[in-house]
């Protein structure tokens, strides 16, 4: 099946930057930890007690392995190109969302990566501007793209703000 493309999340001439794939990996451990795992307790209980106990696991098992099928899509849905004036992100898959934030507007850059980001090797970028409607994030970049996106964007929006 192929994807169509739309005009509106598919700007001519781009080159998209994808994320690492280790946010997939990620992604799948937190299904596993927060559906997995009830799945399995669930079952336990319903074995012992029988009858309509059935019913709940067999609903949180089949969510974990739907929603541990859509996670690599949604992470090859993730992207960012980099333009002269600004800064496009895209998520999603069924609700699509295209994010532009233009250099001069940014305010800070963070990186942030928890104990999990970590031990997969990867962080995440958050540019803030001063209406919260533009702010983008960059989910799963290995940590030198992620401090060289900062250093960039640092240095781009001080030099836009200074035209200001």
């Amino acid at each position: 099946m192929t994807e169509r493309t739309d005009v509106r999340f598919e700007p001519d001439g781009l080159r998209w930057q994808p994320v690492s794939p280790s946010l997939r990996t990620a992604r799948h451990v937190l299904v596993g930890v927060f559906l997995g795992v009830p799945s399995v307790a669930l079952t336990v209980l319903a074995a012992l007690f029988g009858g309509w106990a059935w019913l709940a696991p067999a609903v949180v098992g089949s969510l974990t392995v739907w929603v541990a099928t859509i996670v690599p899509r949604q992470v090859r849905a993730i992207g960012y190109a980099e333009r002269e004036a600004d800064l496009l992100v895209r998520k999603g898959v069924l609700f699509r969302t295209l994010v532009v934030v233009p250099y001069g507007r940014m305010q800070f850059v963070d990186v942030q990566s928890g104990p999990l980001a970590r031990a997969f090797g990867i962080a995440q970028v958050q540019l803030h501007t001063a209406s919260p409607g533009t702010d983008a994030s960059i989910p799963g970049l290995p940590p030198a793209e992620a401090a060289r996106l900062r250093d960039r964007f640092a240095a781009l929006g001080e030099a836009r703000l200074a035209g200001l």
